[in-house]
């Protein structure tokens, strides 16, 4: 697409209804804000230059969209309609002129990239200068009608306004259009409040073009889905669904194996490989690659982290991390962020690794914490190892090895480093480095003191005694 078209998108609502402190177009769909899909689809559609109109809690919109980059902003400080939300964008406009603009709300999360292109290829092709992104609805209830004449659309119809016979009519205004900048801005200035709501319509702008002798188009999506928005929890939830359903389908076509879908939720720019199996209450939130042939689940959460091929993930969680091909995870494990499990690792029940590499054929079986280290090939964790990475003040990291042995319930007191196949005694606090193929011993020798206990227990009166009946 070429560089002589923009974009506005309509961010001020606050959605009353949703009874929540975000504004409306941060609502989540599948762990991503509807404003977000909006920029998404409006980008692959090849528009780059973006104005975002905010209004109710700007500051959390705009900070949300800066994570997305290259988006100017404009303010409407007074919800006065949706002309008036372009109005505030004229700036944006006038360094824009001679082009075409996009005008799309920031609450339709299903509006695609293709029916923003294929819209403008006809604004183009028809030379109008408006044209509205309609949509077929079985239900058309609560939607302006679009009126049709021979050359083009003739006016948009709000239902309180409409005839007997214009509520028969099944296409609707999806709230998107293209427009000539020079011609918008023309319009603009020709809005008026004169309406119940004392508002500036931007579908007044049809009115507007066909007086001036303008041609007013309709470009029809090809699914009713690009109209869908929410304005209440309930929508939101039905939304939801309805995309949850949507990257179900799709995860099924690629040929991922999801044998029931209760809880599964994921996010749809996840990347999951064939014949990888999907369990209960499996979350994929954003930015994760899978590979092929996993089991992944039950009850796992992973987010913004990549997986290869033939891992088992069990029951557990990971955020921010690579884990290479034939690793097992979980149950009950916590990957945290920056770390990388190289392949053929074990890591069983009750483990948490952070901000930690663990090389080739490592086992950690069990009850076990990995924090800011780096441990090499087939190295063996007993059960209850710390790695004591923070001394109150700062983050220290251990070295650990190819071969080494951990023996139980060790203490490794950052920053120390264990030597390749050094054996650590179970029980032991080690602060110094331990030598290749050394052995750390680093406990009190045991004492024994007879008859300790007669002494310390006498007279204790026992809550059951085996004699009484």
């Amino acid at each position: 697409m070429k560089n002589d078209c923009c974009a506005i998108i309509l961010a001020a609502g606050k959605g009353t209804r949703m009874k929540s402190e975000k504004p409306k177009v941060l609502a989540e769909i599948l762990f991503k804000p509807m404003v977000g899909y909006v920029v998404e689809a409006v980008r692959k559609a090849g528009v780059e230059e973006i104005c975002a109109v905010t209004g109710f809690m700007s500051q959390q919109v705009e900070e949300y969209l800066d994570t997305l980059g290259n988006i100017c902003y404009a303010h409407q400080t007074e919800q006065k309609g949706t002309g008036h939300a372009v109005m505030m964008a004229r700036t944006f406009l006038e360094e824009h002129k001679g082009g075409n603009v996009l005008v799309i709300c920031g609450d339709t999360p299903f509006m695609t990239a293709n029916t923003i292109r294929h819209a403008l290829e006809q604004h183009k092709s028809e030379g109008n200068a408006v044209t509205v992104v309609t949509a077929q609805v079985e239900n058309p209830s609560g939607y302006g009608r679009i009126v049709r004449n021979a050359a083009g659309i003739s006016k948009i119809v709000e239902q309180k306004d409409a005839t007997v016979s214009q509520l028969q009519i099944h296409e609707i205004n999806s709230g998107t259009y293209w427009f000539q900048i020079d011609a918008l801005l023309q319009m603009l200035d020709q809005l008026t409040t004169s309406n119940a709501q004392q508002e500036y319509y931007l579908t007044d702008t049809v009115d507007l073009a066909l007086k001036q002798g303008w041609y007013v188009g309709g470009y029809t999506a090809c699914t009713p889905d690009i109209i869908l928005g929410a304005n209440s929890r309930k929508d939101l939830h039905q939304l939801s669904e309805k995309m949850r359903q949507k990257v179900l389908d799709r995860l099924f076509d690629e040929g991922v194996e999801i044998p029931c879908t209760d809880g599964i939720l994921v996010s749809p720019d996840a990347k999951v490989g064939a014949d990888t199996v999907l369990l209960p209450g499996t979350i994929l939130k954003e930015n994760v690659v899978i590979g092929k042939h996993c089991v992944i689940g039950p009850n796992s959460l992973i987010q913004n982290s990549t997986l290869g091929d033939r891992v088992t993930f069990n029951a557990s969680q990971c955020y921010d991390s690579v884990i290479h091909s034939d690793v097992g995870i979980g149950p009950f494990c916590h990957i945290r962020p920056n770390s990388e499990i190289k392949s053929f690792v074990h890591i069983g029940d009750f483990v948490e690794v952070k901000n930690s590499v663990v090389g080739e054929g490592t086992g950690i079986s069990h009850l076990t914490y990995v924090g800011d280290s780096d441990v090499g090939q087939n190295v063996n964790f007993g059960c209850g190892c710390v790695t004591v990475n923070y001394d109150g003040v700062h983050k220290n990291r251990c070295t650990i090895g190819n071969g080494a042995f951990i023996g139980c319930n060790t203490n490794l007191v950052a920053p120390v480093t264990v030597g390749d196949n050094a054996y650590i005694g179970a029980g032991s606090t080690i602060t110094d480095a331990v030598p290749e193929e050394g052995l750390g011993i680093a406990r009190a020798r045991q004492i024994n003191i007879e008859g300790f206990a007669a002494k310390k227990l006498a007279g204790r009166k026992l809550k059951y005694h085996p004699d009484e009946k």
